[in-house]
């Protein structure tokens, strides 16, 4: 699941395509209008939910093949 959530962020340029549909309901654009983090983790949250998926996968895959 998450890795066909991550083609279609790849598909979609790295943008959610549900960002437009929530723009429509209010004028905020902080990184944080769209999602329910706090400001600086929603501003980064791609590259670290996604170095720890990585890590995760690295980590399954060594305790699968040892």
């Amino acid at each position: 699941m998450v890795f066909v959530e991550v083609l279609v962020l790849v598909f979609n340029h790295w943008h959610c395509p549900l960002t437009p549909v929530a723009a429509r309901f209010t004028t905020d654009r902080r990184d944080n209008f769209d999602i329910f983090l706090p400001e600086w983790l929603a501003r980064c949250n791609k590259e670290m939910f996604g170095e720890l998926y990585v890590a995760g996968v690295v980590y399954v895959a060594y305790r699968w093949l040892r």
